[in-house]
């Protein structure tokens, strides 16, 4: 057991996800702060789709199973990949403390009732619609696409490379089809993440792990 442990030391990272949620739920409390809305023209456009719930639930998978492979399999990408994903997630409480933001684009009355209309009410009642913008779920869904498409003992596999990357395209398109983010969090969770692509894969911060 001892050897094992040993072998995923590494999995250390994760006590960050405690400061993490500590943050967020604080943020969350919260409400009573005066909020910045997030809202621009282009939201009125874009229509209120519930069959994408579907990929945003599996935003939670797609996270966990990229992330557990690296874990167990490449210890680089796996540095690497919390590193992109914990630092961005840290900009991001940083920005929902000091700049306090919000949407109100959630549709009052469903237009259809089913199974996925019901579970987009559960996400409206379980997630409140404030600290939005950047989007983690984009964020985090670019940043577990890039691992995976990076990933050496993955490049023999491209049906799973391609897959990751049509999920991560859904699942971003998701916080927009069913009303939980504005297009400003949308471009702003990818901004985000493209300056987070610069600094960990672009620069020598890694250079001396293998």
């Amino acid at each position: 057991m001892r050897f094992r442990l040993k072998n995923y030391a590494h999995a250390k990272v994760f006590l960050y996800l405690i400061v993490y949620f500590i943050w967020f739920i604080l943020l969350e409390q919260h409400n009573n702060r005066q909020f910045n809305m997030m809202y621009c023209k282009i939201d009125d456009y874009i229509p209120f789709l519930e069959v994408f719930v579907i990929p945003y639930i599996l935003w939670f998978a797609y996270i966990c199973v990229a992330v557990g492979y690296l874990l167990l399999f490449e210890i680089k990408d796996f540095y690497q990949c919390t590193a992109f994903l914990f630092a961005g997630m840290t900009i991001c409480l940083i920005i929902y403390t000091v700049c306090p933001n919000a949407q109100a684009l959630r549709v009052d009355s469903f237009p259809r009732n089913n199974l996925c209309t019901r579970l987009v009410k559960m996400f409206y009642t379980a997630d409140t619609s404030t600290n939005v913008c950047p989007s983690i779920h984009v964020y985090n869904s670019i940043g577990a696409h890039i691992a995976v498409w990076r990933c050496k003992s993955l490049k023999k596999h491209p049906i799973i490379q391609y897959g990751s990357l049509i999920l991560m395209i859904l699942i971003c398109l998701s916080t927009m089809f069913i009303k939980q983010h504005s297009f400003i969090d949308f471009i702003c969770g990818i901004g985000l993440a493209v300056i987070m692509y610069v600094i960990i894969y672009k620069t020598k911060l890694f250079s001396k792990l293998k």
